[in-house]
């Protein structure tokens, strides 16, 4: 492995971390920064291409657990995804393609867990998500997120 694969994986590593990071806050454009303008987010319920698009697939479920949270009596919502197991392959200086696991803690515990199948492409010194296939393998009963499987 070179140190330009090396520098290349860790900056895929940390597009990962800001998309789940600004996802558990709810922060809509941190997490569509992470994606090229044309990316595609594929979802169970379909497929979303561009920033735009991905937005109006998204805020409605930020804005229902936001509108959840702030009801009386509502106990505090939160979302903690944790990446396990990434594998990523580079298939050119500036194309890598990537698998990682991932699992998510909500106030009842392990909510889902599953899979993000990527495409990155690397821009202006940085790596960007071209496409993410998010495949849900497992959700809890009463999923604070997903809802009832």
């Amino acid at each position: 492995m070179t140190p330009e694969e090396l520098l290349a994986r860790e900056a895929i590593r940390h597009t990962q971390s800001v998309y789940n990071n600004e996802g558990d806050r709810g922060r809509l454009d941190g997490l569509l920064a992470t994606f090229t303008v044309d990316g595609v987010l594929e979802l169970d319920r379909g497929v979303f291409t561009g920033r735009e698009a991905i937005r109006g697939a998204l805020s409605p479920a930020v804005d229902a657990k936001r509108s959840e949270h702030r009801a009386a009596g509502a106990p505090r919502l939160f979302l903690r995804h944790h990446l396990t197991t990434s594998r990523v392959e580079l298939t050119s200086p500036t194309t890598a393609d990537a698998w990682t696991y991932f699992q998510v803690m909500t106030p009842i515990g392990l909510d889902h867990a599953g899979l993000y199948v990527d495409r990155f492409v690397e821009h202006d010194g940085g790596w960007l998500i071209a496409h993410r296939r998010v495949k849900i393998d497992w959700q809890a009963a009463d999923s604070a997120i997903l809802g009832r499987s």
